[in-house]
């Protein structure tokens, strides 16, 4: 039961991936801190009642080298790790490796989610490791600019193959136990990297909503946020999508026309809007409530695309007739702030950029300094609207997105497309020929676009996927539940069944190895 209950405790991890939107990142946050209250009521009730789940849990630190190719530099961070023994059959049992990302790891990453069912099953010693520069594995001064150059996925994989060796050492580990990689989002990239990198340490790994292909500018994203507003399967329809366009294009017209005071009230503005930046801010907040609708769906965000669908599109009886799209965009901000208990609709773009400027240690938690950092060095996933099928307004422009590069981090627009294309040539893009790398995707998931699923690979045998065409991002990591639909129960069941195929694989070459 406390399993069952504590599967929501993923999305802690989850939650925190790669949008750059404001309102979109307190609506994680929001929902990460409620979960985690919800799972620590739920493991007072069952310490009360006998059961201490959390006895199984132990927490440590690894002092990891700041720059592992950079010999002369010895500089260490601490990192945080997870370990819980409780399903492990010592001493051959497989190693279970959920791998962090951009956020803090709990310890509910041991005790709860699809992997941990995995591992029951399979009688796997399970490990949860953060990223560095994450959650509380950082130096006191890691935040500051010239520090930040020891932040990348490079760093974080290396990382990684000192844990083994640490783990492998400290628990009398052999190559007899198979190692086996979980991640998903940006940590599902990791996990197929670093099974594309270090195949000699992991055997294999699972990449749920894996973002593998870099893009600078991801106009893919809203695309699918459009065409998942008018998903029928999920509560979509033409007339959804039609109306939200019409609304963002009212919010638009009214800012142009000097309305901007009017706007203010009626979306209950922080600020008036009067300069261009703030007005972006606002168009971005309002987008981001779809964006993480669509993301997230049925995970217990805000509203599922059925709920917000029903909102802009259904008959009100408050007013006779149909509502203007316009006041309708009005009535679900008013549901995000009263949801939120915000008082105010925050849209001031000066108060974001000192935000992400906050070196301080207290922002580490927060995450957003760092990923912005690794989005101008590394990644892009910019996600623009300058494309005609983007469901909302233009002026979210990957000019806009970009300028953040120069300002925070000294780090020219004019050098982020051969960033992104060394990312994409380092592990090989959406196209990584990688061997026992399972990439797990959902159909309204935008991040699709940017990993491997069936479509784009039908042709290559080697290619193992596993694509739901009806859920959102990460759905298949959480632990089972009554109300999940056939197509997740089916796909965790062939998740099983690569892992389990995996490890008897395994087991098979050890038996070989043995008689030769």
């Amino acid at each position: 039961m406390f399993l069952s209950s504590a599967r929501f405790l993923i999305l802690l991890l989850l939650l925190n991936y790669v949008d750059a939107g404001r309102v979109l990142r307190k609506i994680k946050e929001r929902v990460r801190d409620l979960q985690l209250q919800k799972a620590k009521q739920q493991l007072l009730m069952h310490t009360v009642s006998g059961h201490q789940p959390l006895r199984h849990v132990k927490e440590g630190r690894i002092h990891q080298p700041l720059d592992h190719f950079n010999r002369k530099h010895v500089s260490t961070f601490p990192q945080r790790f997870f370990v819980n023994e409780a399903y492990w059959q010592r001493p051959d049992g497989p190693v279970f490796l959920f791998i962090g990302g951009e956020g803090p790891i709990f310890e509910f990453d041991v005790l709860a989610g699809h992997h941990v069912d995995m591992a029951d099953k399979h009688r796997a010693l399970l490990l949860a490791v953060e990223h560095r520069f994450y959650g509380d594995s950082i130096n006191p001064d890691g935040l500051k600019t010239e520090n930040l150059a020891d932040l990348s996925s490079q760093q974080a994989l290396a990382d990684l193959a000192v844990f083994h060796q640490y783990i492998s050492q400290n628990f009398s580990l052999s190559h007899r136990n198979t190692w086996i990689c979980f991640g998903g989002s940006y940590s599902g990239a990791l996990s197929a990297w670093f099974r594309g990198k270090y195949p000699h340490l992991v055997y294999g790994a699972v990449a749920s909503s894996a973002p593998v292909k870099a893009k600078l500018d991801f106009s893919a994203y809203n695309n699918i946020v459009g065409l998942s507003l008018k998903n029928k399967a999920v509560g979509g329809s033409e007339k959804c999508l039609s109306v939200v366009r019409e609304a963002f294009a009212a919010v638009e017209a009214a800012l142009m026309s000097g309305n901007v005071s009017q706007v203010a009230v009626d979306f209950g503005c922080c600020q008036i809007p009067k300069d261009p930046d703030d007005q972006l801010e606002l168009i971005q907040s309002l987008a981001d409530i779809f964006m993480g609708s669509v993301q997230y769906n049925e995970e217990g965000v805000l509203m599922s695309i059925h709920e917000l669908c029903g909102l802009m599109t259904n008959k009100s009886e408050a007013y006779e007739g149909e509502m203007e799209p316009y006041n309708r965009l009005v009535k679900l901000a008013q549901i995000y702030r009263s949801t939120s208990e915000e008082p105010c609709l925050d849209i001031s773009h000066d108060k974001t950029v000192k935000d992400l400027m906050d070196t301080s240690l207290h922002s580490g938690r927060r995450s957003e300094r760092q990923w912005t950092y690794q989005t101008c060095t590394e990644f892009g996933f910019y996600q623009t609207c300058e494309d005609a099928t983007c469901p909302f307004s233009g002026m979210m422009t990957l000019q806009a997105d970009t300028q953040l590069c120069p300002m925070l981090f000294g780090i020219s627009q004019h050098s982020l497309p051969a960033r992104i294309a060394f990312t994409n040539t380092y592990y090989g893009g959406d196209n990584p020929r990688t061997h026992r790398v399972l990439y797990v995707n959902g159909g309204i998931d935008p991040w699709q676009e940017l990993s491997v699923v069936w479509d784009k690979n039908e042709e290559k045998e080697e290619v193992q996927t596993v694509f739901i065409e009806d859920t959102a991002h990460c759905a298949d990591m959480m632990s089972r539940r009554v109300t999940d639909r056939c197509s997740l129960k089916k796909a965790r069941e062939a998740i099983e069944n690569h892992v389990a195929s995996w490890l008897k694989t395994a087991a098979q070459e050890k038996m070989e190895k043995r008689r030769v």
